[in-house]
């Protein structure tokens, strides 16, 4: 009886295609920051880690050690923030936004979000999502100890995040 295949085919869980994390972020200095690390605590119910520059650019005006953005990792109910981000799309995305492992996009406003009423104290203010995505023994490369190599065939093709997107989220590409 060894070495017959099954008359079903069964799915390698080791390809199947999951989301990892989604990442928030705005990129702003000063009273903008604030209001910024403001709006993402109320999109996501988390504090906002402020990134701090680490190069000198002087027609900007940014220094090493200056707050220049702010960012929330968000890796739980990745799934019901995701749909109302891209409801806030018209869940429409570019086949250009796709990249291998991850895609990002951009709301000009977080008034296109439904849900979300103006707030007077943080005004117009856009912000970048970008989700991460990874199959099942990625770890094994991040992890500190017995550290080992993933290969290039464990990664994501756009091709699979958009077949992903189209099946769990309804999102028409262009």
């Amino acid at each position: 009886m060894t070495g017959k295949k099954n008359t079903e085919e069964k799915e390698n869980i080791m390809r199947k295609v999951k989301i990892e994390k989604i990442v928030l972020s705005i990129g702003a200095t000063g009273e903008q920051l604030e209001k910024g690390v403001k709006l993402l605590g109320i999109l996501t119910g988390k504090k906002a880690a402020k990134m701090k520059s680490k190069k000198r650019i002087p027609t900007l005006g940014v220094r090493p050690g200056l707050e220049v953005g702010a960012v929330v990792t968000i890796r739980k109910e990745k799934d019901t923030i995701l749909k109302r981000m891209l409801v806030g799309m018209g869940n429409h995305l570019r086949k250009k936004q796709m990249s291998e492992n991850n895609f990002s996009f951009g709301l000009k406003e977080y008034i296109e979000i439904p849900g979300m009423e103006y707030q007077r104290e943080i005004g117009a203010m856009g912000f970048d999502v970008t989700v991460v995505f990874k199959r099942t023994g990625r770890r094994v490369s991040a992890k500190k100890m017995k550290r080992g190599k993933v290969p290039k065939k464990q990664s994501v093709s756009k091709q699979e995040i958009i077949k992903f997107m189209e099946e769990n989220f309804n999102t028409k590409f262009k």
